[in-house]
């Protein structure tokens, strides 16, 4: 073991502190370094290590982000991403609203496969969306009484189609030919069915993070600590502590 890699941000400062403390206890005990791993960037590269691919257009969609990003001049940049709340989030509250449990979107998902259409809030501003208005609308259509069913197939339409063509704009703008969809909500087979229609038609590439690599895990945090380590970063102790809201545009990629 050479390295010990941790999670410093972003996300809720809570869980981030635990990571962070044992981290800097295993780094005084054993005295080896210490790399504070971005947790978004940290997707992106379990995404193309799984996949193969090289330089994406990543849609990066989970509980907490929601980011359309592609690297250029050292960095992720981010071309487009949510107002409010990400549509993992949208996901988990409407899931809610509809007393579905948790986790939200496979229920979402089902049920969304036997559901008509209903006309929802359409939100592109530019290459950025909005779906906490999303979420409102279908709480009053579910309270004028319209099936479970119809509202997850239009939810579930409305939000991945404006994704969708967020992304198509990204492709367009950076020139690249090829797509990663990573994040939590990349396991929704609708959302891949449509991002893999948008690329055909426009040549590009599209590639899925499997499904065990999707989610949160402990696997990205050590892959990009090795990137990281490797390209000659480190973390000395007084500068670990967490950034709960670390952006992935402000992460030097030096191992690119």
């Amino acid at each position: 073991m050479n390295v010990f890699a941790f999670s410093q941000g972003p996300g809720l400062p809570n869980c981030l502190q635990i990571g962070a403390a044992v981290s800097r206890y295993l780094f005084l005990k054993h005295r080896k370094p210490l790399v504070g791993i971005n947790h978004c960037v940290a997707h992106i590269e379990i995404g193309k290590l799984t996949t193969g691919c090289r330089d994406p257009v990543i849609v990066y969609c989970s509980g907490g982000n929601t980011q359309i990003i592609a690297f250029t001049e050292g960095r992720y940049r981010i071309f487009g991403e949510t107002e409010d709340i990400p549509v993992g989030n949208a996901f988990d509250v409407l899931a809610r609203k509809l007393n579905l449990g948790m986790p939200g979107g496979p229920k979402i998902e089902e049920l969304a496969k036997n559901g008509k259409w209903i006309d929802l809030p359409y939100v592109v501003k530019g290459m950025d969306f909005s779906f906490s208005g999303i979420v409102t609308e279908c709480t009053k259509l579910l309270e004028k009484g319209k099936k479970k069913e119809d509202i997850c197939y239009s939810f579930q339409e409305t939000c991945f189609t404006m994704l969708t063509e967020a992304t198509e704009r990204a492709l367009a703008h950076t020139d690249k030919r090829e797509v990663l969809l990573t994040g939590g909500v990349a396991a929704n087979k609708r959302f891949q069915k449509m991002l893999g229609m948008m690329c055909r038609e426009r040549g590009a590439k599209f590639y899925v993070v499997p499904r065990e690599y999707a989610g949160d895990c402990g696997a990205m945090i050590a892959w990009i600590g090795i990137l990281a380590y490797k390209s000659g970063q480190i973390t000395e102790i007084e500068d670990s502590r967490i950034k709960p809201k670390w952006r992935t545009d402000e992460v030097d990629i030096t191992w690119l």
